[in-house]
């Protein structure tokens, strides 16, 4: 009997090696656990191991030859899968590839090397670092000095933020501006300045976003999010030009600071105007009282891209669902007319005039920015509780946000 089991199992495991050669992970609604599914993929690749993103198919799925280990990380983060033979693969590409130009198959190369641009003292929950944690993709945080000493070109992808890149300490002055973490922040952010040998903080966040258009023109990912999208175009126009108040560097704002603005520097949004008001920083953003919606009726739809012909854009808009509820942030939406033409917009909306989505090659990389601060709080303030992602598991939000970040493994 004894040896009878062992030959069982000895067939068993050679069937399993002969056959079942490979693991599915759909992505359709049928996943438990769309956000660790990419954590998973995202393992693969840091074992050196090659991963299929089955564009457009069942959800953007993936597909990889079958380890055990693979297996028991599976099972262990609940996600959905199947383990399939090597005819059944044979079978899966031949549809997608009859399936005309909506489906297509991406080989990912490697596990990228992500880093977010982050002040670690600021009482905001930041996306990504949340989506990466959830999923056990590691990531390294950075921030000015190590900007300055060129550590951007160890990463493949760099998130910002809600972070102000035109010095003016997020326009939290009014509100905030006598609470010890503003306080300390823009002590902080003084001290850094004179230590990396700038007189005024709005002239380092400047030479920082200039090092950041640089990373991305030498191949880059640039993905921002929130008040880290629009201020880092207003920084790059206002080069030169002085358009910080008193209370932000000790003097006045260049009164012509309109004028002087150059679009060409920017790399998403032209011809806005900026606002010299406590809180906005410009007309860029679409504004809660111009949107035309209120939090029940709040909803925009992610474009359907051919994964054929248009291999980016359906990248970046993968997801098991195309309409989705909104979510604010200090820049919530970017208003259309200040879009630059060759500008690619990923979504519409039930709001008025904007766009949530969009991006743009530049030089030798690409630069993605997504309006909004937490896709799973819907007007999230400051010093409120981090979303917890276990709550979420299947947010079709936070794909988007894992989108970007499997983007340059993706690139040829």
């Amino acid at each position: 009997m004894k040896n009878l089991l062992l030959t069982k199992i000895l067939i068993f495991t050679f069937f399993l090696s002969s056959h079942a050669q490979y693991l599915f992970v759909t992505m359709d609604n049928e996943q438990n656990n769309h956000l660790k599914a990419y954590g998973i993929a995202y393992q693969v690749l840091n074992q050196d191991k090659k991963v299929e993103w089955l564009l457009n198919y069942r959800g953007g799925s993936f597909l990889f030859k079958y380890e055990k280990d693979f297996e028991k990380l599976a099972e262990k983060s609940k996600i959905k899968y199947e383990v399939i033979s090597k005819k059944a693969v044979t079978e899966l590409r031949k549809n997608i590839d009859i399936e005309g130009d909506s489906t297509s198959i991406v080989k990912l190369k490697k596990a990228p090397k992500i880093a977010i641009y982050a002040y670690a003292k600021i009482p905001f929950a930041n996306a990504v670092l949340l989506a990466l944690e959830y999923t056990d993709i590691p990531f390294d945080i950075i921030y000015d000095k190590e900007v300055m000493a060129g550590k951007l070109k160890e990463y493949d992808v760099l998130h910002l933020h809600h972070e102000d890149f035109t010095g003016q300490y997020g326009k939290y002055y009014a509100t905030y501006g006598r609470q010890e973490w503003y306080k300390t922040r823009q002590k902080d952010f003084e001290e850094s300045a004179k230590e990396l040998n700038f007189s005024k903080v709005s002239q380092l966040k400047l030479a920082i976003a200039k090092e950041i258009k640089s990373y991305c023109a030498d191949g880059g990912i640039l993905f921002s999010m929130c008040a880290a999208t629009d201020t880092y175009d207003i920084a790059l126009a206002s080069d030169t030009v002085d358009i910080c108040d008193f209370m932000y560097d000790g003097d006045p704002p260049d009164r012509d600071a309109q004028e002087k603005l150059n679009f060409d520097n920017t790399l998403a949004f032209k011809d806005f105007k900026l606002k010299t008001n406590p809180y906005e920083y410009s007309n860029i953003d679409n504004q809660s009282f111009e949107r035309g919606v209120k939090e029940d009726t709040d909803f925009f739809n992610i474009i359907s891209y051919s994964a054929k012909t248009d291999k980016i854009s359906a990248i970046l808009t993968q997801n098991h669902l195309r309409r989705m509820k909104g979510f604010m942030g200090q820049t919530t939406a970017f208003k259309t007319k200040f879009i630059k033409p060759d500008v690619k917009v990923l979504t519409t909306s039930d709001a008025n005039d904007e766009a949530r989505y969009i991006y743009n090659k530049y030089e030798k990389g690409y630069w993605i920015f997504l309006g909004g601060h937490d896709p799973e709080d819907y007007r999230h303030f400051v010093g409120e509780e981090a979303t917890k992602l276990s709550d979420h598991p299947n947010s079709p939000g936070y794909r988007l946000i894992l989108n970007n970040i499997l983007l340059s493994s993706a690139l040829d």
